[in-house]
């Protein structure tokens, strides 16, 4: 079965004036629909058919770089748009196990917020920002450039993705430029917690101890 683009889970202008509705609908309409198309491609006739979006980043090194980026692509912005809503921004409820988790693992919200930020602003060219959870229930931050992700063997770091920011042009430009750390701090004001944290808990990170 073909991979297939997502509805957004909100209309194109909800996320104003954070991020404007002309770079929504461009971004979900013709870079995501275009990654979309171009893994149904490159995977077609091919053993990965019909392998979910995660086992085949696990092994993307062994297959052709149309595979790695266009997977990619289109594995982080599904992330990408569930992690926004038109409802989010502030600091993750203190019920919330990410919330007791962020705590734990950067000493405080406003820790997280400056080191997510700066992996964001730092990524030279192209890339995404990650808040990862790893097999031992520890959170990171990191990096990666282009359309490569934390789920991938080729990656400096492993874990599960459950927050990314898209840091390539197309997600700002129309509206900030080239001034990317406006865009990163407006991005503080969309996320969607709850989805983060459910995330979180699916990763099977499990609830804080202690």
């Amino acid at each position: 079965m073909a991979f297939k683009l997502p509805d957004l889970p909100y209309a194109f202008d909800a996320l104003e004036p954070h991020i404007d509705a002309r770079t929504m609908e461009i971004h979900h309409g013709k870079h995501h629909a275009g990654y979309t198309n171009k893994l149904n491609a490159a995977i077609e006739g091919t053993e990965l058919e019909g392998m979910k979006i995660e086992d085949i980043l696990a092994n993307v090194s062994k297959y052709s770089t149309a595979v790695r980026n266009n997977g990619g692509g289109y594995y982080n912005h599904n992330l990408f748009w569930k992690v926004m809503s038109p409802d989010g921004g502030g600091e993750p409820s203190p019920q919330m196990n990410i919330h007791k988790a962020i705590a734990r693992d950067f000493g405080s919200y406003e820790n997280f917020k400056s080191e997510f930020s700066k992996a964001a602003a730092t990524r030279f060219g192209s890339g995404w920002a990650w808040l990862c959870t790893d097999k031992n229930d520890r959170l990171f931050i990191m990096s990666t450039p282009n359309q490569d992700n934390p789920l991938m063997d080729l990656a400096d770091r492993h874990g599960t993705p459950v927050l990314g920011l898209d840091v390539w042009e197309h997600a700002y430009y129309l509206n900030y430029q080239n001034r990317r750390p406006d865009y990163i701090n407006a991005f503080f004001n969309v996320i969607n917690w709850q989805a983060v944290s459910e995330m979180y808990n699916d990763a099977n990170a499990g609830a804080m101890k202690g």
